[in-house]
């Protein structure tokens, strides 16, 4: 059981006068036909003004509880909360994993909608330097014309869920030794795992954890292979604004792209195949342009990745004091890595601008994070609700549960006591491309020894397909110039650490006994190392991937294997270490999370875990009671007008402020906006990284958005949900729809949503 996920999301974003009041629209042609009629007024429009939201990633099937279910009714749910309780209806059918981001069908042609940051990879993979598509955008007029995302890319669309814990958890406490009780969890795993995709080869089965380890459930999802790039704006509109808006609102960002799923001929996944078709989704979500008004339910399901709010008061304390400003330095640090790449240009460039753009989004964040919990009372809370826990851990019938809690705790001040040495250490390990292939060789290796069955999890035939994607995408994502630099910046951090903090650098750089470890030894090593990459080249890191054995390797010439093989007894060591703490974790932080969930009757949402969650607010801005536009919960056209300067990030293009000026709306202005066109839009709803490219629905489960991004003041609910500072910042559908159908010639794929685009 991982903790501090605060790391893990890292290693992997003006009508004025008054606030906008929910008045009936006006008979508008909407596009798609029909109109809007005004109808009676909102009985509910009072309690979604006055609500306050708690927060909560739910699981789709905690919606049913009485109180979700009493309060969606008063805000006006349209449809039967058993729907939207149910993953694989609609319109939770629709939702999909991608790589980090979550996306939705929009067709019934396999027509994914997500993020513009979310394709990245995937204008990456298909640019050069004299066709920047990460800089000008890509529209496929046919599907003939759409390009393949890479060989790495992955789509999974669910198809059944079922708990599994009690095959998990039964008798674990009978196992003393912590590492067997640890490797016991993981066989049970993969035997479920093995019987879930036996004979099913189109299927990727997963066992996720919940509530610290008290709850284990066993996700099937279809495995789309062949994922390609249908459509994504330039990044002057959709990532406008860069890192000045950021985290921040007023903003006019479009932040939306299009993918297409693609199976063989015969339904199932496969490979990228000119041969391929269209998947043809069974769930697919309506894309409405009616759009949304302030105080409106607006709902978004995804997968959001890492929340760290079953942390322990401890823990946050030494996240404030400790780990967060040293985490916030090391990014600083890659930032400066990636922006002097940028000025390079050409292939480097292009690459260094998409690391840099995640980076900064994750300096960003922890310093928001920082400052929220430093700034207001939020530590305190948690300091709260971690006494509630322990007292009622104190009562004399949770005895079992005070000793887990006390256990806790000891493991918890044990860990941070090498906390950031083991940090730098795993830095190194993984910060070069070439280092972390040449050590998932070496462990490959190893694996390929042993029984399909006693292999550790992620080293099993069925996870070599994955890893070959990843190698065979690798030659468009690596740069050795931004590699070495990378390598050498956690390795000169290490040269900084205490001797006793860093024994393991020594051998790593392969030094003989006695030498001086300095920057000018870590700059000699590492241009012998990069002079003679033999691992640069493709086909041979295939062939050790896929047949490699420990004799092959310990022949290789290349120095990164070289390396990895010196420091291999090391990995493991620590490993053991690691496996240890997670065996004894396995007994006691359920205990934990028990008691929040008892103290808080009941109504608590498990951490974000990259599984399907839903989570429900309203549209509002953050200071409800201001009457200054940029106060507003909607942005509009006229503003990008006024904010545009012509150079980045500020500079739309020539076609977009053209149709702006020339105020050529159409049935996508809003009335209730003074006929604007809206751009982006504000809600209270609790999200997290991974929830990039969700769908925003409205009451009836039309989408209506897709968040983007959220407020600074509000990031630090990760830790401690804050509803009266945290806002989600959502592209507004009826702005995509625009964009598309206006400026960038895409009225094809408008008429596949079902919308009648323009004449």
């Amino acid at each position: 059981m991982k903790r501090h996920v605060l790391l893990s999301a890292v290693l992997l974003a003006a009508c004025g006068g008054g606030e906008l009041q929910n008045t009936p629209l006006p008979k508008t042609p909407p596009p798609g036909g029909g109109t809007q009629e005004p109808g009676p007024p909102d009985p509910t429009l009072g309690f979604r003004r006055g609500f306050s939201n708690p927060g909560g990633m739910w699981m789709p099937e905690q919606l049913t509880l009485p109180q979700h279910a009493e309060t969606l009714s008063k805000m006006g749910l349209k449809i039967d909360v058993k729907t939207l309780a149910d993953p694989l209806g609609a319109p939770l059918g629709a939702i999909v994993l991608l790589p980090g981001c979550t996306g939705s069908f929009v067709s019934s042609e396999g027509l994914v909608v997500t993020n513009h940051h979310c394709v990245q990879g995937a204008l990456q993979n298909n640019s050069t330097p004299d066709h920047n598509l990460v800089e000008t955008g890509f529209l496929a007029k046919t599907r003939a014309e759409e390009k393949h995302a890479g060989a790495a890319q992955r789509m999974n669309v669910a198809q059944a869920f079922r708990d599994v814990t009690k095959d998990i958890r039964d008798g674990l406490e009978k196992i003393k030794d912590p590492v067997a009780r640890k490797d016991e969890v993981d066989k049970r795993k993969k035997q479920i795992v093995a019987a879930c995709e036996k004979d099913r080869p189109e299927l990727r089965c997963q066992v996720s954890t919940y509530f610290g380890g008290g709850m284990y459930q066993l996700v099937e999802t279809l495995e789309i292979k062949d994922v390609r790039l249908v459509y994504a704006p330039p990044r002057s509109v959709g990532n406008y604004g860069g890192e000045i808006d950021n985290w921040a609102w007023p903003r006019h960002t479009g932040d939306f792209s299009f993918y297409r799923a693609y199976v063989g001929k015969d339904g199932k996944p496969a490979e990228y195949s000119p041969d391929n078709v269209p998947y043809k989704p069974k769930q697919v979500l309506k894309v409405s342009t009616a759009g949304v008004r302030p105080s409106d339910l607006v709902m978004v399901t995804g997968y959001p990745g890492a929340t760290s709010r079953t942390d322990t008061a401890s823990e946050v304390h030494y996240d404030v004091d400790v780990f967060l400003p040293y985490l916030i330095a090391f990014l600083k640090e890659r930032y400066a890595i990636a922006e002097a790449h940028v000025a390079m240009g050409g292939e480097t460039g292009i690459k260094a601008g998409v690391l840099k753009q995640g980076v900064q989004n994750g300096v960003e964040n922890r310093e928001g994070v920082l400052a929220g919990l430093t700034k207001g009372d939020l530590v305190k809370r948690k300091d709260e609700l971690d006494q509630k826990v322990k007292a009622w851990a104190a009562q004399p019938d949770k005895a079992a549960h005070k000793t887990a809690i006390d256990k806790l705790e000891s493991l918890l001040a044990d860990q941070r006591k090498t906390r950031k040495a083991d940090f730098e250490r795993g830095q190194t390990f993984s910060a070069s491309r070439m280092l972390g292939t040449a050590i998932a060789l070496v462990r490959w290796a190893e694996e390929r020894d042993k029984k399909d069955a006693d292999r550790k999890p992620g080293f099993q035939e069925r996870d070599l397909p994955r890893a070959i994607g990843g190698q065979k995408q690798l030659a468009k994502a690596y740069d050795r110039a931004i590699d070495r630099a990378l390598l050498r910046g956690s390795l000169v951090r290490a040269v900084k650490l205490p001797d006793a903090e860093r024994p393991w650098l020594t051998t790593l750089l392969g030094a003989k006994p006695g030498a001086k470890i300095d920057v000018a030894f870590v700059e000699k090593t590492l241009d012998g190392w990069y002079s003679s990459a033999l691992l640069e080249d493709e086909k041979l890191r295939l062939d050790l991937l896929q047949t490699g054995t420990p004799k092959a390797l310990a022949a290789s010439k290349d120095p990164f294997v070289q390396a990895a093989l010196r420091i291999w007894p090391i990995y493991k060591s620590e490993e053991k270490k690691a496996d240890a703490r997670t065996g004894e974790m396995l007994l006691v932080m359920p205990s934990y999370v028990l008691g929040l969930r008892e103290v808080q009757g009941g109504m608590l949402a498990p951490d974000a875990n990259f599984t399907l969650r839903v989570t429900y607010g309203t549209v509002r801005s953050l200071k409800p009671e201001s009457t200054a536009p940029a106060d507003q919960p909607f942005t509009v056209g006229s503003e990008i007008l006024t904010k545009n300067t012509g150079k980045p990030p500020y500079d739309a293009p020539k076609g977009l402020l053209e149709a702006l000026k020339a105020k050529r709306f159409g049935a996508y202005a809003d009335p209730s906006l003074g006929g604007e066109l809206p751009i982006d839009f504000l809600s209270d709803l609790d999200i997290t990284g991974g929830n990039s490219g969700s769908p925003t629905l409205n009451d009836k489960g039309e989408l209506v958005g897709l968040v983007f991004d959220g407020n600074i003041e509000g990031v630090a609910s990760n830790v401690v949900f804050n509803g009266a500072t945290t806002r989600s910042i959502h592209a507004d559908a009826r702005y995509m729809i625009w964009t598309m159908d206006t400026v960038d010639g895409a009225k094809h794929l408008v008429k596949e949503m079902g919308i009648t685009p323009t004449p």
